[in-house]
This record gives structure tokens, sequence and C-alpha cells, in this order.
């Protein structure tokens, strides 16, 4: 592959493959970066609120995301960025020892999934622990499960669940569902095979080759066969620590209306910016933005 571009972007999700279809309508010569396509978008079991659709899994909706960026010649490489280093043309983007040249970037990473930090999680990952229904709730047919969390994406997994399960419990340790939209509360609580168990947190995973028990910090223990962590996400800006690059008190990254950041040259879109509302199509459209700034900036010094 060659190495000067004119703008490279990190992330597959939502921001990032919006920004890479914008940035190659503006004739920008771009790379994508990512170690996957769809970011977790992809791995929504039923999306609801997007435009156009009454609804479509979240893996065939960034399907078509990524053939359009395909479509539009933008080359993807599948991997993951190792360091950025800034230097006074711009920025160099190193993937192991190859190196890419670039006048801007829009970093787009997103968030990785948090866990529960209790004892069992780790030893049973993949023998019971999961943290994407999606990808794993076929392996659960006629099994009892838990569900950890009380977010869009922990009701929305209960009910793929159900499909396949006896019993899910969701497990959420406040005493109310704050942060999932109505419509989905209301089938959660009509699906009869879902328990919700609130003011209540896993404190310990137990089981021999799998899980097979858990212990509330109740006190109370369940049997069951699987656990799925939905508890939300941190962002991921390790790479951006060099750069100095201003973020908020929770560690994601502001920016402006233009999705500038701190730094010159540098824009962020998608779940890793500051924005109060995290979906599909907000990321989408900071990503547009991110790639219409970039554009400017660029056309500017030519």
């Amino acid at each position: 592959m060659k190495q000067d571009y004119d703008l490279i972007i990190i992330g597959g999700g939502p921001g990032g493959l919006t920004a890479a279809i914008y940035a190659a309508r503006y004739k920008l010569d771009t790379l994508v970066i990512s170690k996957n396509m769809g970011g977790l978008a992809a791995t929504a079991y039923k999306i609801c609120n997007y435009p156009t659709y009454d609804e479509i899994k979240g893996f065939e909706l960034m399907k078509k995301y990524t053939k359009q960026v395909e479509d539009l010649k933008v080359p993807i490489v599948y991997d993951g960025v190792t360091s950025i280093k800034k230097n006074k043309n711009g920025f160099v983007v190193y993937i192991g020892d190859n190196k890419y040249n670039t006048k801007k970037i829009i970093f787009a990473a997103g968030t990785k999934r948090l866990r529960l930090n209790v004892p069992g999680e780790g030893k049973f990952l993949g023998r019971g622990v999961s943290y994407c229904a999606t990808c794993d709730a076929s392996f659960f047919k006629n099994k009892i499960v838990a569900i950890v969390g009380g977010s869009n994406g922990a009701l929305t997994a209960a009910l793929l669940l159900a499909e396949y399960g006896t019993k899910v419990y969701i497990i959420h340790k406040d005493n109310k569902f704050t942060k999932a939209e109505p419509a989905w509360i209301e089938l959660v609580k009509n699906e009869n095979k879902i328990e919700i168990l609130f003011n209540e947190e896993i404190g310990e995973i137990k089981g021999d080759k799998n899980v097979e028990e858990i212990k509330l910090k109740s006190g109370e223990k369940i049997k069951l066969n699987g656990i799925f962590v939905e508890i939300g996400g941190v962002p991921e800006t390790d790479l951006l620590n060099d750069l100095k690059v201003k973020l908020d008190d929770k560690g994601y990254i502001i920016t402006d209306k233009e999705q500038k950041t701190s730094v010159k040259g540098l824009f962020a879109a998608g779940d890793i910016t500051h924005n109060i509302l995290k979906q599909i199509i907000t990321a989408s459209s900071e990503g547009a933005i991110a790639a219409y700034s970039a554009y400017n900036e660029i056309k500017k010094k030519e």
C-alpha cells in the first residue's frame, strides 16, 4: 500500500465509516484503519430508531455502511494502530513496523466494554461469560442466563436471549431503568421469560469448567449457564496520550462544533466524543462534519 494520504480515519464504526464516505466524495485521498468493521453498532441485536428502517439488525446495517465505503474505493486496513506521532506536515500513524503519513486524522475508535471485575469473570470468559449477546446468544438455547445492566443494550440483549433461553434474569444495580427507552422497557416487562432483579449486583461467578452459578451481593445464589455483561464502555483514547488531547472528566474527547480537538489537524467523531447522545445517527453526523472540516482545512492550504 501507499504511505501518504490526505486523511486517515481510525475506527470502523458509524462515525468512521460515514467520515470515509464523505471524504471519498470530497475526493480526499483517504485510508481507514480498524480492527473490525461496524464497531459496537454491529453487535446490536435490533435497531428500531434508524431512519428508513422499522427495524434492522446492527450487523446488517453496518454491512451496508461498509459496502458503500468499499464501493467508493476507500482502502481499509483491518488492523490496530500501535501509535500516532505528530510532525510538521501532519501525523505519522504506525501499525507495527508499517507507517503512514497523513495531513489530517479523524479519530473514531469508539469505546471498549466495561467489565464487572468480580471473581470468576476472567476465568469463565468464553465459557459462560460474554460481552456480546448478538455473537453468542445461539450458544445458550434452552439455557438460563443473566444480563447485567440497565441500558438499551442490556434490554435488547435480554429480549434476544429470551428467544433462545428458557429464563433470562436482568440484574441492575439501580431501582429502575433510567438509561433505556420506554419502548424497550415495555417489551422487557411483557416478556414472560424475563425476570428483573433491581438493586442487585453480581458478587462472584462460580462453576467448574463452565459457569454454573452466580452469587449476588445480597447473598442470593442463582443457578444459570451464562452471563452477558452490558454495563457500558470507556473511551479508547490510549493512542492519543502522547498528543495531549484535551479530554473531559470521564475521558471523552472534547470537540467543537466542527469536530476539531485541541490538537491541530486532529478531529474526533462517534462514541469517543463528549456528546450527550451516543447513537448510530449522531456518530454518523459527527463523522460527516469531521470529514467536511478536514476537507476545508486541506483545501485552504492548497
